[in-house]
């Protein structure tokens, strides 16, 4: 039964509609990566919830060490998360010793919070796709929802640092969520900690993708999603469990074309900033592109967005044999 409105909000009095773990779809992957724009299409699917930025993975995942170390630290510092390092100590919230009784309150919590925002946009029998940032939480996220899908959304991590910078401009989009105008000394710390994030949160994806059933999980790139999008929302579709009509992925590729936005909605210190993949090659400095194939050189390796040799080349260093 679908909920009453009071201002703006669900009754929650009243029964919220029942969101089975086979209509909740994660897009895990690292932010500025397409990840919005593909949300907007898949929220025009019939019955589709979307669930923009509900940020669990940064409530459960807080990053250790804070940003600051990667300009401050004596040593390149390397990145984990705080549940990781605390798991073993009795009196953190989230401890392994107590996961039996919290565990399943904290899935009852995210079921209610998703089947209420389902109850406001009046949807008795929702599809809720979760848009989730902090997808460093991927494997807690799908270990208390095994049956849900799981969209597995990869760019160039490259693109993805380059774009941050660009969200850090003064006058920027990002000002409003609490970015902040680059300082030009700035630059490559802040280029060496995004480029940790990305690959951080790239391998711990990867894990979780291996691990989840292939019947509920697809990898899908953001180049490939740019340049076949109607072919790529067949394949999240499939996926998801659906199977919407062509022609309908076709109106709905053509409706969010990135060349139909009205040129105040795009550019340079816009949230929806480039459709060009490979851009970094001309936005990075040299210092930059070098420090981004430092830190996150292996994982474009995995990624399949780098060989070995030209990894080598772009480090001036000799390929491993």
């Amino acid at each position: 039964m679908e909920g009453s409105m009071a201002n703006g909000s669900p009754d929650l009095d009243e029964a919220l509609p029942d969101v089975p773990q086979e209509r909740l779809a994660w897009i895990f992957g690292s932010s500025r990566s397409g990840s919005t724009w593909l949300l907007r299409m898949l929220a025009d699917l019939p019955h589709a919830v979307a669930v923009d930025d509900p940020h669990l993975g940064h409530h459960l995942g807080v990053w250790r060490p804070i940003p600051l170390a990667w300009a401050a630290a004596e040593a390149e510092p390397e990145l984990t998360t705080l549940d990781r390092v605390k798991r073993s100590k009795p009196g953190y919230f989230f401890a392994d010793r107590f996961a039996e009784v919290w565990r399943p309150k904290l899935r009852e919590l995210i079921e209610a919070r998703f089947a209420a925002q389902a109850a406001g946009e009046g949807e008795s029998e929702p599809l809720v796709f979760v848009k989730e940032p902090g997808s460093q939480a991927a494997e807690l996220l799908l270990s208390l929802f095994p049956r849900s899908r799981l969209i597995f959304l990869l760019r160039d991590g490259r693109d993805v640092v380059d774009s941050w910078i660009a969200a850090y401009q003064d006058g920027s989009w990002a000002q409003r969520e609490g970015a902040f105008p680059l300082a030009e000394e700035g630059r490559e710390a802040f280029v060496r900690w995004q480029a940790s994030v990305w690959a951080y949160r790239t391998r711990l994806v990867h894990q979780a993708f291996r691990r989840h059933d292939p019947d509920r999980r697809v990898l899908v790139r953001y180049e490939d999603l740019l340049a076949r999008t109607p072919r790529e929302l067949r394949r999240i579709c499939r996926a998801v469990g659906i199977a919407p009509d062509d022609a309908e992925l076709e109106r709905i590729a053509e409706r969010h074309d990135f060349n139909r936005l009205p040129r105040f909605q795009k550019g340079e210190r816009s949230e929806a900033r480039s459709a060009t993949p490979g851009g970094w090659r001309e936005s990075l400095t040299p210092a930059e592109r070098r420090a981004v194939h430092e830190v996150a050189g292996e994982a474009l390796v995995e990624s399949g967005y780098i060989t070995r040799a030209e990894l080598a080349a772009e480090l001036g260093t000799r390929a491993a044999a």
